[in-house]
């Protein structure tokens, strides 16, 4: 069912085939099927994608996300980018797909849920839907260094089953789509308004590949013809491969 060109090592192959013969069956685009239940991370497990975001220049990086351990706290995960952007974040996942500490929009701004943010609701089926208001600690929002308490919206909608082309192989995914709106609202800014899509993979355990688009319009300006929107937004990031962990 999926295809990982990149594969190194022996463990890699006979981890994917266990996981592909638990979803024989899939449909091949577009369709229903049954659904991707919740993953079963081990520490790591490592995938490594390649990003991109901007319009006539681009800047590109090589992202890491690796499961460093679990236990009575939850599920850690460290996150390293390199090349267009550089830097190492950590995130902590109450179970899979329930995220405590992480970032919400692919910002790499790291904040802290009053109540963990459904990144993912497991199972995932055709249709499925979910709405979240989440009070959030935004490390990055505050000039002073105090953390503050926002509230962001967050719409998902599971679309079907389809196939979907990567780097790291040609994968049956659940595509899923994002809405989001922040909570960076300013004197001079309406909030930031996200739409991402998704596609999630059970026989990589991840979103393997995510489109990301984000803008918010400024208030003092006419905003016909798109006048005063500005993209903050516009990038994809793939997936390259993936290693289970032991």
């Amino acid at each position: 069912m999926a295809t990982l060109p990149h594969v190194v090592a022996a463990s890699l192959v006979m981890g994917a085939i266990a996981v592909v013969a638990g979803c024989a069956g899939v449909p091949g685009s577009g369709g229903s099927g049954p659904p991707a239940e919740v993953p079963a991370y081990r520490v790591g497990d490592r995938w490594v994608y390649h990003g991109n975001d901007g319009f006539r220049v681009k800047t590109e990086w090589d992202e890491t996300h690796e499961i460093t351990a679990i236990g009575a706290e939850g599920i850690s995960a460290r996150i390293t980018l390199q090349g267009g952007l550089n830097l190492t974040r950590s995130e902590l996942w109450w179970a899979p797909g329930q995220v405590k500490v992480g970032t919400l929009c692919g910002d790499n701004i790291t904040r802290r849920f009053e109540v963990p943010l459904q990144r993912y609701d497991f199972p995932l089926a055709s249709g499925k839907t979910w709405n979240q208001w989440v009070k959030n600690q935004n490390e990055f929002s505050n000039e002073t260094g105090q953390l503050n308490r926002w509230e962001v919206n967050r719409y998902v909608r599971v679309s079907g089953w389809e196939k979907v082309a990567t780097p790291g192989g040609t994968f049956d995914a659940l595509k899923m789509q994002v809405v989001m709106r922040l909570d960076d609202e300013t004197f001079w800014r309406w909030p930031t308004t996200c739409n991402y899509l998704l596609w999630y993979a059970p026989a990589a355990k991840a979103v393997v590949r995510e489109e990301r688009n984000a803008q918010y319009v400024e208030k003092s300006t006419d905003t016909s013809g798109g006048a005063g929107t500005i993209r903050t937004q516009y990038g994809v990031a793939e997936l390259m491969w993936f290693t289970p962990g032991r």
